[in-house]
């Protein structure tokens, strides 16, 4: 082995490290990156062997500059080895949204045993920010070696948050930015390989595939929400964390675990465990589909419920629960427009008089909810919730927050969004709605809420394809819930058993007679 895997990997901090001691000056973690300011310094100390076993090394320096306003950025760099340049003055392409690799050829006359310094130096000129996400090296006869070595390590964590922000598709490139809901996800076939592509649905219809960078600190892709809107969707990573630890920090209530089974060769064949897990903020997932870092492929299918055929509750899905009442801090009863019209299902509306209101609703059975639905009404987009929270209770008289919403819009009439729990559910008789702000009228309205009980797991059929193998069947069941362990007893040696040790105890009592016998004639 001529050189051993050399890399910095500024997307955490601390850094990730390998055969290599960094510092800096003038610079200062991101969030997802190490950010030089004009003047700036960064240096990389690493360990060479033997330079005669390397005809030549590669050099990759994963950074982006930031813009001017709506111009490109200018962040001018100097890259050094022992102070001997290998660029100077060089403005790193893009100035854009996404990280550029920039490589470099590195003669193997400026290696030498021993300790090693690369230098990166931003300009004093510089007008905007250099951003510097990583530095690998290699020997150029095993290029790619460090990111390999890199994205292992970085596959130890499994459990990734984005924050993410969305933007109309074709609009001008000076369009701002909104910020969406955080993602959350977790995919994991026991193969230790980062995904490099993901893409879902929502049983709304919403959609979204998404690519990320080798290193998971972005992503940039598409998303179409359920009315058909479709949006620019990108990504900056705010946390990685080792399964399961991960899970208490971000959805633990949106896992899935599946038995799974490939199928090939005429036959379904036991295989790893699943886990799954994507929360963007909005519906449940019905479909999953991903690629890994590896080539590797996979989609998910889930098994929905099927809508309820109950008449009068157009819309309803089976694990929805039954509530038997509502009632209202206020409500329109001259017009018709009370709070049991958020039962049925119709176009009737709830209408208060007021930019707050609160709701109780008691279910016909203590239930778990795991998500809840909001319709909006027919008019007056004004008089959308657009702030609450929601509580539960055994009793009607002890509540609990489940959940809480801020800033949520609707963008249509009569649009269901779902909602679902943040915290692991728990069985509630009782739950009330508080709306703490509208979208701006003295009015408060909404057409329908459901509660919709878990659990989340179900079934799922799909398909499998290895790098460089065709497709094979793929299906999975999910994993039983955690329960008291049975041993079994054949009946034949459990009444053998039981014969024995009534032998055994009326000997026992012969013998202690016998016993007592002899101490009382003593």
């Amino acid at each position: 082995m001529s050189m051993q895997a050399t890399f910095a990997d500024f997307s955490v901090d601390p850094a990730r490290l390998s055969n290599a001691v960094v510092g800096h000056d003038r610079a200062e973690f991101g969030g997802s990156h190490l950010t030089l300011n004009a003047g700036g310094t960064v240096t990389l100390d690493f360990e060479v062997a033997d330079p005669e076993d390397i005809p030549e090394a590669t050099l990759t320096v994963t950074a982006l500059v930031s813009r001017l306003g709506s111009a490109p950025g200018h962040a001018p760099i100097d890259v050094l080895l022992q102070g001997e340049a290998l660029a100077e003055d060089l403005t790193v392409p893009g100035g854009g949204d996404l990280p550029q690799d920039n490589v470099f050829a590195v003669p193997a006359a400026l290696l030498k045993p021993g300790t090693n310094t690369l230098e990166i130096r931003a300009s004093a000129e510089a007008r905007s920010t250099l951003r510097l996400y990583r530095i690998t090296l290699d020997s150029v006869d095993e290029r790619g070696r460090s990111e390999r070595a890199l994205a292992a390590r970085a596959a130890r964590n499994s459990v990734f948050a984005f924050r993410t922000e969305l933007r109309a598709a074709h609009a001008p490139s000076s369009t701002p930015w909104e910020a969406a809901p955080r993602l959350v996800f977790h995919l994991d076939r026991d193969e230790h390989s980062l995904p490099a592509q993901l893409g879902w649905r929502g049983v709304d219809g919403a959609e979204s595939a998404i690519s990320f960078q080798s290193n998971m600190s972005d992503f940039h892709g598409c998303h179409r929400a359920a009315d058909g809107t479709a949006y620019e969707y990108r990504g900056r990573l705010t946390g990685g964390w080792a399964y399961p630890e991960g899970l208490e920090e971000t959805s633990a209530a949106h896992l899935h675990r599946f038995i799974t089974e490939e199928g090939w060769g005429g036959g379904w064949h036991a295989s790893h465990e699943l886990r799954l897990l994507v929360d963007d903020g909005g519906a449940p997932v019905e479909r999953v589909t991903w690629r890994d870092q590896r080539g590797n492929s996979g989609v998910v299918v889930l098994q929905v419920p099927p809508a309820a055929a109950a008449a009068g509750a157009p819309g309803a899905r089976s694990d929805d629960v039954e509530v038997t009442d509502v009632e209202a801090s206020e409500e329109f009863e001259e017009g018709g427009e009370t709070a049991d019209n958020l039962l049925t299902g119709t176009r009737a509306k709830w209408l208060a008089f007021d930019d707050t209101a609160s709701l109780r609703f008691t279910l016909a059975r203590s239930a778990t909810v795991t998500s809840y639905t909001l319709t909006s009404a027919n008019d007056c987009p004004d008089r959308d919730p657009r702030d609450w929270t929601l509580h539960g209770s055994t009793d009607g008289r002890t509540w609990t927050r489940l959940d809480s919403r801020a800033g949520e819009t609707f963008n249509g009439r009569y649009q269901a969004r779902e909602f679902q729990l943040r915290a692991a559910p728990t069985a509630y008789r009782h739950y009330r709605l508080d709306i703490t702000r509208n979208s701006g009228a003295t009015e408060t309205q909404l057409a329908r809420v459901r509660f919709v009980e878990g659990p989340v797991g179900r079934a799922f059929t799909g398909y499998y394809q290895r790098d460089n193998e065709g497709p094979i069947g793929y299906r999975g069941t999910p994993v039983p819930a955690p329960g008291p362990a049975v041993v079994a007893i054949p009946a034949p040696l459990l009444a053998a058993d039981l014969e024995v040790a009534v032998q055994s105890l009326t000997d026992t009592a012969q013998t202690l007679a016998a016993l007592a016998t002899r101490l009382r004639e003593g």
